[in-house]
C-alpha cells in the first residue's frame, strides 16, 4: 500500500476504536514542565508551543534524537527540528531544554529526568504532550519509568480522519498506532509500563489491522 492508499470503512471503524482507546481526554492543567515526545509529527510541537502561551507550563523539555520513521523528516533530529517549530510559535529560547539522545519513549521519560535533575529543577508534576494516540502508552511509561510526578496527558484536539489530513500519510499513521497499541500490550510484560486494560472491542481492532496489514512498526516477539 502507498502512503496515501484510500482506507476502507472497514479498516476506518477499527482504527477510530484504537485511535478513541489511546487518547485519554484529559483537560489540561498546570504543571512544573512538559515533556515533548518527538515524532515524526510536527504537530506535537505546535501543541506545545500553544500549551506554553496559554500559561500551562513555565518551561519545556522537548526530547528525540531519530528513528527510522523520522530521518528524512527530520534529518537533524526530532528535538532540533521542534525547537525551531516552538520558537517560531513564541515561545522563548530560555523556556526550551533540549534532548537529543533518546530514541524510544522510556530514553524520552528518562533523559529528560535526569536532564531536569542536572539543571536543579524541582519537578512535581509533567504534561506529557504527544501524538494523540500515543497519550496511553506515554502515560503508562511515565508511570514506570518516573512514578513519583503527577502526569496529564495533551495532544492536539482533533479527531482520526482529520488527523491523517494533517499528517498526509496514511500508512505510516496506521503502522505507527498499530504499533503503538501492541506495545501498550506487551510492554508490561517487559518492565517498560504499567499495565492498562485492554477492552476485548480494541483487541480485536487491533488483530483485524495487522491481518490487514498494518505492521509496520510491530515489535517482535
Amino acid at each position: 500500500m502507498g502512503a496515501n492508499t484510500e482506507l476502507t470503512e472497514e479498516v476506518r471503524q477499527r482504527a477510530r476504536i484504537v485511535w478513541d482507546y489511546q487518547r485519554l481526554d484529559q483537560e489540561p492543567r498546570g504543571c512544573d514542565v512538559a515533556v515533548v515526545l518527538g515524532s515524526h509529527d510536527l504537530g506535537v510541537a505546535t501543541t506545545a508551543a500553544d500549551l506554553y502561551r496559554r500559561g500551562f507550563f513555565p518551561r519545556m523539555v522537548i526530547s528525540g534524537a531519530n528513528s527510522p520513521s523520522t530521518l528524512a523528516r527530520f534529518p537533524r533530529g526530532e528535538a532540533v527540528h521542534y525547537r525551531e517549530h516552538v520558537l517560531g510559535r513564541g515561545v522563548p529560547d530560555a523556556a526550551i531544554l533540549m534532548e537529543t539522545r533518546a530514541t524510544n519513549t522510556g530514553e524520552n521519560l528518562r533523559h529528560s529526568r535526569a536532564l531536569l535533575a542536572d539543571a536543579g529543577i524541582t519537578v512535581r508534576s509533567v504534561m506529557l504532550v504527544s501524538k494523540p494516540y500515543m497519550e496511553r502508552r506515554a502515560h503508562a511509561t511515565t508511570r514506570r519509568v518516573w512514578p513519583e510526578v503527577d502526569t496529564v496527558s495533551a495532544s492536539a484536539r482533533t479527531g482520526f480522519d482529520e488527523y491523517l489530513g494533517s499528517v498526509g500519510d496514511d500508512r505510516l499513521v496506521m503502522d505507527t498506532m498499530v504499533g503503538d497499541l501492541q506495545r501498550v500490550m506487551e510492554y508490561p510484560a517487559r518492565g517498560f509500563a504499567v499495565p492498562q486494560e485492554v477492552p476485548d472491542r480494541v483487541r480485536e481492532a487491533y488483530a483485524y489491522l495487522v491481518a490487514a496489514g498494518y505492521d509496520g512498526h510491530l515489535i517482535t516477539p
